[in-house]
């Protein structure tokens, strides 16, 4: 057997295009779940594998800290509220609202 050649190496340039089109927005706060810190992927507790999206709990933290709701009416970094009960997620339109932002 012949040992291979290691390739070029990736220009940083093209290395920022093709991480930075690949993940979610919501990879900018730490997610609550897994507590793994901003800029980095979701993982499992149990294994620490890798998640190709982020948790559902790590999208709800971004949507609170990037958008206002348009169904209760609060400010970014409020956390979204039933009949004065603060809710444990966004409300859908929160989300959404979130997501065009981000687009």
């Amino acid at each position: 057997m012949t040992a291979r050649k290691p390739g070029a190496p990736m220009p940083p340039a093209l290395r920022a295009l093709i991480h930075s089109t690949a993940t979610h927005p919501a990879r900018t706060v730490p997610c609550p779940h897994c507590t793994a810190t901003a800029g980095k992927p979701c993982r499992l507790r149990t294994t620490g594998r890798h998640l190709p999206e982020p948790h559902p709990r790590r999208v709800s933290a971004w949507a609170q800290q990037t958008a206002v709701c348009p169904q209760c009416q609060v400010e970014p970094t409020v956390p979204c509220h039933d009949v004065g009960c603060a809710r444990h997620t966004v409300h859908h339109r929160r989300h959404q609202e979130a997501e065009a932002t981000a687009a």
